[in-house]
């Protein structure tokens, strides 16, 4: 019996437990987005319209409606990410269409305009679409690709544990600085008064500090006149203290650059949202 069970659990097909939201369903949502482009240019390359295929025709408003309709959709993520289910229409489900829906977008916007561009509400709703698709691949390739450059530059440690590092130096540091003279005890109490977390959004960026108090001490201590074995221990502590505020900043640089695209994302996701309906609001009254 034993054996019988073996051999069944060995012929059972072997899921992957950790697919990508990219590969959802075997790219179900690349296949239904791909299907729509093909019949957006089906449609605007077989359907004749006296002046050419462009927005106002017929087909040109059923271009204009589902992209619309999946410009609103898109945006309601923010919400979705709030609840966990399974499914079709799980979060990984979802984050999933909205990558690919939102890549269909580019054609379908574009075949709606007719490429009849111009200084007017339509253009800029295109454009603002434009910004958010672009914005949105660069979140999509910064969430596949970050999180792995954070685990690598922090070797695994969380926040709390860079923290914890830091604390277990600077305790060491406070017995190891007694025997300095004031002027290098003062410079390593600056070192350990510094918050590394509290830098601004520039610096955070950079990953580098040119303000390094912790830098400054030990630059300090390696000029003083007095090497003796007090400072060669300071020295070394510094150096384990720098190591792993090194790590804390790269951390932070990763956590920043998913800052700055939400910075950019999101904003002019509300700008698209007023101008598609200025211009949708536009359209009914000129009709």
């Amino acid at each position: 019996m034993a054996s019988a069970s073996s051999s069944r659990a060995r012929s059972l097909p072997v899921t992957s437990q950790h697919e990508g939201f990219l590969r959802h369903r075997r790219f179900f949502w690349l296949k239904f987005a791909g299907l729509l482009v093909v019949l957006a240019w089906l449609g605007y390359a077989l359907i004749p319209a006296a002046d050419g295929p462009y927005g106002g025709t017929w087909f040109g408003y059923v271009l204009g409606t589902v992209g619309a309709g999946l410009i609103g959709w898109l945006t309601l993520l923010g919400i979705r990410k709030r609840a966990m289910t399974k499914g079709l229409w799980s979060l990984k489900g979802w984050v999933s269409a909205h990558v690919w829906l939102g890549l269909s977008l580019i054609v379908i916007a574009t075949l709606h305009t007719g490429m009849r561009l111009g200084w007017n509400l339509a253009t800029l709703a295109w454009a603002l679409m434009l910004i958010v698709v672009a914005t949105g691949i660069y979140g999509v390739i910064a969430y596949a690709t970050l999180p792995a450059a954070f685990s690598r530059g922090t070797e695994r440690q969380t926040r709390g544990e860079m923290i914890d590092g830091l604390r277990a130096i600077d305790r060491q540091l406070l017995e190891a600085a007694q025997p300095l003279d004031a002027q290098s005890a003062q410079a390593v109490r600056a070192a350990m008064d510094q918050d590394p977390f509290a830098a601004g959004l520039r610096r955070r960026l950079s990953g580098h500090d040119p303000h390094c108090a912790t830098l400054a001490a030990m630059t300090l201590l390696r000029e003083a006149r007095k090497q003796d074995a007090a400072v060669t221990r300071v020295i070394g502590l510094l150096a384990k203290r720098r190591a792993v505020l090194d790590r804390v900043r790269q951390a932070m640089r990763q956590r920043a650059l998913l800052e700055v695209w939400l910075r950019v994302h999101v904003p002019v996701t509300i700008a698209l949202l007023a101008a598609l309906i200025a211009h949708i609001i536009s359209v009914f009254y000129y009709w």
